[in-house]
């Protein structure tokens, strides 16, 4: 990523509140995983770390991050083993094995995506799992994507034709953020089609739309754990190696 997104992710994803409603919907989705009491949890591309508090309610955290800037920043935190590597190719930590691999907003960034996924499995217990997230439909392709450097916004079927090709088996697939979905979309098109200048920049707004945003964002927890959702601006998937049924409280 730019390293002004690095900077920017540090400052507000403790209070911002697409970090803090993304990462309780996690959390949501994470507990309803059969993983062991000392589950081994590894999250590829940490960014500056801003998930590994939520992980470590979870088990051991390992984490890997290539960005020389947000390295450090993950580092800092204090949580888990944090070292530098680099999707495909360069997963560290040895021949250590997981029973949870959290890859949250990083295939977008790949050019080798189905790579880094059968890279991954091989570090997969074969009890374990893997919750994924990606940003949502080309068409909502913007600055941010820019900003961010991403090579791509996945459809539900590129999605899901990428990790069953790499060998997966899908427990959990739905869209979420879909309740801002119809603001956030209007937006855009609206951008596009009178070709207004989009802002990059991730801005913290004031602190009562924070918490509303928030608190919108992340009632979406509940839902998902019994349904999936139909549209919205990312997508979220469980899978594993092994057949089971499909994950629901």
């Amino acid at each position: 990523m730019d390293p002004k997104a690095y900077e920017q992710m540090a400052g507000l994803e403790n209070r911002h509140w697409w970090f803090v409603g993304r990462r309780r919907i996690l959390r949501q989705v994470i507990a309803g995983i059969p993983l062991p009491p000392a589950a081994c949890i590894l999250e590829a591309g940490c960014g500056s770390g801003g998930n590994l508090e939520m992980l470590s309610q979870f088990g051991q955290v390992w984490a890997m991050e290539r960005s020389e800037i947000a390295l450090p920043l993950a580092r800092a935190r204090g949580i888990g083993i944090v070292e530098e590597g680099e999707l495909p190719h360069r997963i560290p930590f040895g021949s250590q094995q997981f029973d949870l691999i959290a890859l949250l907003d990083v295939l977008e960034h790949l050019e080798e995506d189905k790579a880094a996924l059968e890279a991954l499995i091989q570090r997969l217990k074969p009890s374990g799992y893997m919750v994924i997230t990606v940003p949502a439909y080309p068409w909502l392709w913007s600055a941010h994507d820019e900003l961010n450097h991403h090579k791509r916004r996945y459809t539900a079927a590129q999605l899901l034709s990428l990790l069953k090709s790499a060998g997966l088996q899908i427990h959990t697939f739905t869209f979420f953020n879909s309740f801002l979905f119809p603001l956030a979309a209007g937006i855009r098109l609206a951008q596009k089609s009178l070709r207004l200048k989009e802002k990059q920049d991730l801005n913290m707004p004031s602190p009562w739309i924070n918490w509303l945003l928030t608190e919108i964002f992340a009632a979406e927890a509940y839902l998902i754990s019994k349904f999936s959702l139909p549209f919205g601006l990312s997508l979220l998937a469980v899978a594993s190696l092994k057949k089971i049924a499909p994950l629901r409280n």
